[in-house]
């Protein structure tokens, strides 16, 4: 009669708990889709000469908030688009990809805005820091593949304006 007894309070008990604890729905965390802004421009000039390269519409990143963010959480861009870094003073940078879901180059400029260095075709999601190798006070992030395409070469100049 114990054992019955015994094995019926524990059947109780494992039943108590089993039915008394709250599931908890998963929850789902989702972000904004973040919108390009066109808030200036960027034209890379040849080494050594005025002739143009490329264009590019560009968003500023000038706040520590935008800094620290950059691309993060964005799906894509336009192969005319890009981000234009600009830090307070000219020292060494260093990137990483936490959270950027495509392909960059990262264009390290320096503070005469000559390009310095490349970082290129960074890859998505990926944590490890890729210095600017030298003192810089710039950064272009462009999508992956086109330094190469574009022919983008250290000593390549930059000018930029806003909108």
């Amino acid at each position: 009669m114990k054992t019955i007894y015994k094995s019926l309070v524990i059947l109780m008990a494992a039943a108590l708990l089993l039915f008394s604890c709250k599931e908890e729905s998963k929850k789902t965390i989702t972000t904004q889709s973040i919108d390009f802004t066109h808030e200036g421009d960027v034209t890379i000039f040849l080494n050594a000469s005025d002739t143009v390269k490329t264009k590019f519409n560009i968003e500023f990143a000038e706040t520590d908030y935008e800094t620290q963010t950059g691309l993060m959480y964005r799906k894509s861009m336009e192969d005319n688009q890009g981000m234009l870094f600009i830090f307070p003073d000219q020292r060494m940078h260093s990137f990483y990809m936490k959270n950027t879901e495509f392909p960059l180059e990262i264009i390290y400029i320096k503070e005469d805005l000559k390009i310095a260095s490349f970082q290129e075709n960074a890859q998505p999601l990926n944590e490890t820091g890729l210095s600017s190798q030298v003192p810089i006070k710039y950064v272009l992030e462009i999508n992956g593949g086109l330094a190469q395409e574009l022919g983008l070469s250290i000593g390549d100049s930059i000018s930029f304006s806003r909108k």
